[in-house]
């Protein structure tokens, strides 16, 4: 088994951050009692899952990442 050096840190930390990014723009009002057509927009429903998706992408890269001697 391999150690996880500063570089795969580094990229699992860029990885988060998209994760959160993603994340982020899935978030919004709610609907509530009155209809909000909002939470039908394409950055709740596409942008964000596509961006949160290539997160978790990233991340797996980041662990299995295995720098050049």
């Amino acid at each position: 088994m391999k150690n996880l050096q500063k570089i795969n840190f580094i990229l699992m930390g860029v990885s988060l951050i998209i994760i959160i990014l993603g994340f982020t723009l899935m978030i919004g009002p709610a609907s509530g009692e009155q209809y909000n057509p909002d939470i039908f927009s394409t950055r709740r429903i596409t942008v964000g899952p596509m961006i949160a998706l290539f997160g978790f992408i990233a991340m797996i890269a980041a662990i299995l990442y295995r720098p050049k001697k």
